[in-house]
């Protein structure tokens, strides 16, 4: 306790800076998953992508980013076995701060796709069951988040293959695919207008006190996804392309209306990432700063002061411009060749995947929703079509991130002990 009174301002001053430090890598690997397939089908160029995504996440970061916060990531560690010894609390989110920025740094330098999530619980277990006891970490809920590796980017790529071939029997291996477009885009949009609205609701708004319940979603939602596609059914009928063309041009001009409905999708996840991951980065420094503030008392939620969002916002801004292109182009080329139709398909995957998982309660990692999704574009072309040897190399980055944020984290939790106490 006397470390608390004594040093609480050094204490809150390291992890702000740690804190800046994973907001960075949140935005060096993390953005790539609103942005990396728009990037990779050419709907965008890595410049207008970055400039999009930094006002979209900043924008989720700053406004959405939530006024409270859980002290104690997704409930992964009991807050019991801290409430005699604090600092060793104070310590641990530090540390697990370090930790998981310090991988999130190496990954996105070898631009593999990694869960800034799974690095930042990983790091929380394991300075709690090393450093403290093995009884402080909720065993069950890291069982799940484990379990997660497999059903979501299951799920997504499901999703993704159905939503891939739809299109392709629906609209591109037809005689007339102009006309196909016309007909079914305006599903396709009333889809991306339905999913894009619960998952900014659910993800993006959460945290703001608006209080809109789950039939209330749903139903702005269905409204939102109707005039969506109204408005995308005038547009595309005021196209004016030259029926006597060759078919490749058709194809080419069918991309074009796809590629803006990618832009479109990239915003609304881009959003909603940044206000729901933003977390990971000020959810660990926001309980250093309660705790600090309330001379060691631990709280189950804390304000968030306000200096902090912006923080957020700003690191995750400034990894992204530095960092991002590298995770983007893993994403976006690296996998397989994607096209705006193909990486449409991938993004709408993904969006509903985190509906459903929001939904059942699953804990999910958006990278590796998004990951899923591009691997299930890529199979319905066939396994030729998948570069084996990157998604070797990311699936193996999954397995480590978890031992590696809590190896990184005990190291960097005895290096505190052993300079405070």
């Amino acid at each position: 306790m006397d470390i608390i009174l004594n040093s609480g301002f050094t204490l809150v001053m390291i992890a702000a800076v740690v804190g800046l430090f994973m907001a960075w890598g949140i935005g060096a690997n993390d953005v790539a998953n609103a942005m990396g397939t728009s990037v990779g089908s050419k709907a965008l160029t890595i410049k207008q992508a970055i400039i999009i995504a930094m006002i979209f996440e900043f924008a989720g970061a700053y406004l959405a980013g939530g006024e409270v916060t859980s002290t104690i990531r997704k409930g992964i560690i009991d807050a019991s076995f801290f409430i005699d010894s604090p600092e060793l609390l104070v310590f641990g989110m530090i540390s697990a701060l370090f930790a998981a920025a310090t991988w999130l740094l190496v990954a996105s330098a070898l631009g593999w796709p990694v869960s800034t999530t799974h690095s930042i619980v990983g790091a929380i277990v394991g300075f709690a069951a090393v450093g403290v006891s093995p009884d402080a970490v909720e065993w069950a809920k890291v069982g799940g988040i484990v379990g997660s590796w497999v059903v979501t980017p299951l799920i997504s790529g499901v999703i993704a293959f159905i939503i891939f071939n739809s299109a392709q029997k629906l609209i591109f291996d037809t005689d007339k695919p102009l006309q196909q477009a016309k007909r079914w885009v305006p599903m396709y949009m009333f889809f991306a207008g339905f999913v894009l609205s619960l998952v900014t609701i659910k993800k993006g708004l959460k945290h703001l006190d608006f209080n809109i319940g789950n039939v209330d979603g749903y139903i702005y939602a269905v409204i939102t996804a109707v005039v969506v596609a109204l408005i995308g059914k005038v547009f595309i009928h005021r196209l004016k392309f030259d029926e006597n063309a060759a078919l490749k041009t058709h194809y080419a001009n069918v991309e074009k209306v796809f590629a803006l409905l990618m832009i479109v999708t990239a915003c609304a996840m881009a959003f909603a990432h940044g206000s729901n991951d933003v977390a990971n980065a000020i959810g660990p420094l926001a309980a250093v700063v309660s705790i600090v503030e309330n001379d060691g008392q631990i709280a189950a939620k804390s304000a968030i002061a306000w200096w902090i969002l912006p923080l957020g916002g700003f690191g995750i801004v400034a990894g992204l411009a530095m960092f991002g292109h590298k995770v983007m182009a893993t994403i976006g080329t690296g996998i397989t060749h994607l096209t705006p139709s193909r990486g449409f398909a991938a993004e709408l995957a993904a969006a509903s995947t985190v509906v459903i998982a929001s939904g059942a309660g699953l804990p999910i990692s958006t990278t590796q929703t998004l990951v899923g999704a591009v691997l299930g574009v890529g199979m319905a072309r066939g396994i030729a079509a998948i570069n084996l040897n990157v998604v070797r190399n990311i699936v193996i980055s999954w397995v480590v991130t978890l031992p590696i944020g809590a190896g990184l984290s005990i190291l960097f939790f005895w290096m505190m002990q052993a300079t405070f106490t």
